[in-house]
């Protein structure tokens, strides 16, 4: 299936599900249920199928306000970083101010927050350096590479403009090099590490963030 067809597919079977039919609803939170659980898996783990499920229903409940501007997984994935955010907001509501997203990483946030969704050594150093970002920043990097959204998409997510998004992207990427090297690894965990990056990277070269 074409991206052109499939998002066109996900805008057919939420209207239908918003009209009433539920194998619909079905269809999308098996071809989303993946997804959406391992964008929460790296971020609230063991929450992950919880806050997955919420996302969903928060799909189903939010359905009429889908415009069809951009795609409907951007559309879900932006309820799952509201999900998400609520989620640390609830947690944090009787200390002393709310938390900063753009500036508070997951580990500030849950300092025991778990690597092991990682098999690979080297992706659980990935993964240590990702938590350590901004939140955010974590955020963006993964949808865009882990999930293959669009600059466009992601602007549709965060309420940004495209040109916002792109420079973002440059500093989270610069930011995560920096951490990757501040992770406790062996010098050969570290540099095929890098190579992993590398590739992970270079799976987008040329395409959405130029």
């Amino acid at each position: 299936m074409s991206s052109d067809s499939g998002a066109s597919d996900d805008i057919s079977l939420l209207r239908a599900w918003h009209g009433g039919d539920r194998s619909a609803g079905q269809a999308l939170i098996r071809r989303y249920h993946e997804p959406v659980t391992r964008f929460f898996r790296t971020k609230a783990f063991k929450h992950a199928e919880d806050l997955a499920q919420r996302t969903f229903l928060g799909l189903a409940e939010g359905a009429d306000r889908f415009s069809g501007e951009s795609s409907v997984r951007a559309f879900l994935f932006g309820i799952a970083r509201n999900v998400l955010f609520e989620f640390y907001r609830s947690k944090k509501k009787h200390g002393p101010a709310a938390p900063d997203f753009a500036v508070e990483s997951v580990v500030d946030l849950s300092p025991g927050v778990s690597t092991q969704v990682a098999a690979r050594s080297e992706m659980r150093v990935l993964l240590q350096a990702l938590q350590r970002l901004p939140a955010d920043l974590q955020t963006l990097l993964e949808l865009h590479y882990w999930e293959s959204l669009s600059v466009d998409e992601l602007a549709s997510v965060f309420e940004i403009p495209t040109g916002t998004v792109k420079s973002r992207l440059h500093r989270a990427r610069g930011m995560l090099h920096e951490e990757m090297e501040r992770v406790e690894a062996s010098p050969a965990l570290l540099q095929s590490t890098q190579t992993i990056y590398a590739a992970w990277l270079g799976r987008k070269a040329g395409h959405a963030d130029g």
